[in-house]
């Protein structure tokens, strides 16, 4: 039952007609283990804390970096450098001191992931890159667990239910993975602060409607919300049955087109110096970017290269560089196949480290 703390922490919940004790046994019987204590992960935790969730566990092998105070609103700037789960943990737990919380302050990857998953009944994805969301899906299936999704884009956010009771999964709506770093992560181009802050709630709501059965699912559904114009679309989409899984997959980086990406020739930025010297600069960053700062060399936009080819073609040697060197990896892997006299190199870690060298 619940001590006398409790009963007034939860009493909002108590007093909720969906909800009630009968449906707060259940919030405090539930374990729900959370990928990644980020931009999506910290909304999540907050919110499961604060209801009451019985056992919540964190996993991220990340560390905290002052860039992620403009969203990340669990830590400060006493954080920095520390693990991100552990601080999460230290901190949920003056929310709520009568719940547990356990911590893996390390990454999911195929060796960990359906050990991890065995001890939970519930998965909420807050992971922000393509292979350990095909992971995380995948281990779902396979377990049997089901599995709270989000994710974030500039401006715009994405929530679903996948794998509930049979249901259509992430593989259902994305059969396959985008090419390489085709899509930009935040930390290329940005993120609005809040819609982090919106999509996580959201993946928090439909967390608590899954364990106490309240309301209706976003299942077989994919919730759009766009933070400019706060429209919200709902798209209804079917479980494809060709879209089984019967097994993870060796390499989720090597399916995602990540370990490909990376087999051409890279320098790091401390080593950049010598190369600058022989070799012209291409920059791929966008308009923006290359206007607040810039090495020089020849610009072209990413989504443009395709199509000022010619300006590139007279080069016989480039350094290609973006902001953290993975849409220039994702450039040099098309301008190979159109110009393969031209020698290549990537910035593997991108301007962001070369301009604080």
């Amino acid at each position: 039952m619940f001590s006398k703390q409790e009963k007034k922490q939860y009493h909002r919940h108590l007093i909720l007609d969906q909800i009630g004790v009968l449906g707060q046994k259940k919030l405090k019987a539930a374990k729900v283990l959370v990928i990644g204590a980020g931009g999506l992960g910290c909304p999540v935790l907050q919110y499961l804390t604060a209801a009451g969730v019985g056992t919540i566990g964190i996993v991220d092998g990340d560390t905290v970096d002052l860039s992620n105070l403009q969203r990340q609103v669990l830590y400060t700037t006493q954080d920095v450098d520390q693990n991100k789960a552990q601080v999460a943990a230290a901190r949920l737990k003056f929310l709520n001191p009568h719940i547990t919380l356990k911590t893996y302050p390390e990454f999911i990857t195929k060796d960990n992931v359906l050990t991890i998953f065995g001890a939970y009944d519930f998965i909420v994805d807050g992971s922000d890159n393509f292979p350990t969301r095909y992971l995380v899906n995948d281990a779902c299936v396979l377990t049997d667990k089901p599995l709270v999704f989000g994710s974030i884009f500039k401006f715009q956010g994405q929530v679903s239910v996948f794998n509930y009771q049979g249901s259509g999964t992430y593989r259902c709506l994305f059969p396959t993975p985008p090419v390489a770093n085709s899509v930009p992560n935040c930390s290329d181009i940005g993120v609005l602060g809040v819609l982090p802050g919106i999509i996580g709630a959201l993946q928090a709501n439909e967390a608590i409607k899954l364990i106490t059965g309240i309301g209706e699912l976003l299942v077989n559904k994919l919730l759009y919300f766009d933070a400019l114009t706060l429209q919200q679309q709902l798209l209804a989409f079917q479980k494809n049955s060709e879209a089984t899984i019967t097994a993870l997959e060796e390499d989720y980086e090597l399916f995602c087109g990540v370990t490909q990406a990376n087999v051409h020739k890279s320098i790091k930025a401390e080593e950049a110096e010598a190369y600058l010297k022989e070799y012209t600069v291409l920059d791929v960053r966008t308009y923006r970017e290359f206007e607040d700062e810039n090495i020089g060399g020849i610009h072209v936009p990413l989504e443009e290269l395709e199509d000022r080819l010619d300006e590139i073609s007279t080069q016989q040697k480039m350094v290609v560089c973006c902001a953290t060197g993975r849409r220039s990896a994702a450039a040099i892997l098309t301008l190979e196949q159109h110009l393969p006299n031209v020698d290549f190199i990537n910035l593997e870690d991108g301007l962001d480290a070369y301009f604080n060298l």
